[in-house]
């Protein structure tokens, strides 16, 4: 088991209630934030008094998930991992101290283009600096030394959140036990249409060079959101609930611009830079973490066909890795939509590396 962590609450954390009760999983608006200084980023300059938002669950012991649903924001119809978190639950409250936490970069309370430049008075906008998955996994890390935790049973999460736990686990060998890629890969170098959505941006005219408005790029985000939630594979979710696709199509639109209010364009873009330079294969070697690597069957962005070359190269290294696939017609966010499905393999895989 690893060392006991301390519990939270230092002058440096903001949270809207007490730290440290066990409970499910809760909205945005739930969260704190944690001051973690100035960070030196991977591509030069330094982000001056960086803050990353968080949300803990359970009482303080040694397990932290990396939540790609808290990365962008909750929504039970988007397939929520509230299910696999909670009392008695595959990643268990009662037993673990789960910390989900925000993206540097991201629009949910943490540091990101829309925050004020110091420097400037002004928010970042488009000069917001390039950041990497390294300095992603390095601003948590600052948070964890905020709540005491010296060492990681796991990082767990899905798409992005498994960017982040390949991250985790190349970036910092020494501090995580084990981490669980859902539905992503450990190398996307290039993969992101960044300059796409960049000038499917600038094409609308509030874009203004990246000085827009507040609000005023919401048609243009949500048009992008639909084309992604079907991407994702919402149309399966949604087909259950709305039959008529008259009616899925105003579901999914709505769930695409509730999204669009919140999240920046500047945000979409930084992340999307970040995700094209991870290529966490080339340090396989340095993994000391046990790895469960999941995917599902029904998912275009990660497909299975991803499976034999991933776990090739972590055989190569030397890294103790199993692979579960998740039979479900729910796409890339099967995860949450068909957690019933592999709850069990992911409770087991944490109580085994609990239990060393």
């Amino acid at each position: 088991m690893s060392p006991r962590s301390s519990r939270a609450g230092s002058s440096s954390h903001r949270s809207t209630r007490p730290p440290g009760r066990s409970r499910t999983l809760r909205t945005m608006t739930d969260f704190a934030s944690a001051a973690i200084g100035d960070l030196a980023l991977r591509h030069g300059g330094l982000l001056r008094d960086a803050q990353l938002a968080y949300v803990t669950y359970g009482l303080p012991t040694h397990c932290f998930t990396s939540s790609h649903r808290f990365a962008e924001g909750t929504a039970a119809a988007e397939g929520s991992w509230a299910p696999l978190v909670g009392p008695g639950r595959a990643i268990d409250t009662d037993r673990y101290f789960v910390v989900s936490s925000n993206m540097l970069g991201s629009s949910y309370g943490s540091t990101a283009p829309r925050s004020i430049d110091p420097a400037t008075g002004r928010p970042y906008g488009p000069d917001f600096p390039r950041i990497t998955l390294g300095d992603i996994v390095t601003a948590q890390r600052r948070l964890l030394d905020q709540l005491g935790v010296p060492q990681l049973l796991a990082v767990v999460g899905p798409s992005y959140g498994g960017f982040q736990a390949f991250a985790w686990g190349v970036e910092f060998p020494d501090l995580v036990r084990a981490i669980v890629p859902v539905t992503t890969a450990p190398r996307t170098v290039g993969a992101i249409p960044v300059d796409a959505m960049r000038a499917r941006l600038a094409a609308d005219p509030a874009w203004n060079g990246g000085r827009y408005a507040p609000g005023a790029m919401v048609d243009t985000m949500t048009a992008l959101r639909e084309d992604t939630l079907r991407r994702y594979g919402m149309d399966a979710i949604l087909a259950e609930r709305y039959p008529a696709a008259d009616d899925r199509a105003r579901a999914l639109r709505l769930l695409a611009r509730t999204w669009a209010e919140a999240f920046d364009p500047h945000s979409l873009l930084v992340l999307g830079a970040a995700a094209n330079e991870l290529d966490a294969t080339a340090d396989f070697a340095r993994l000391r973490a046990r790895v469960l690597f999941v995917l599902s069957t029904s998912d275009a962005l990660f497909p299975p066909s991803l499976a034999p070359a991933v776990m090739a190269a972590l055989a190569r290294a030397g890294v103790a890795a199993s692979y579960h696939e998740l039979d479900s017609p729910y796409g890339h966010l099967a995860p949450g939509a068909d957690a019933a499905r592999w709850a069990p393999v992911l409770g087991c895989f944490l109580a085994a590396v609990a239990a060393q």
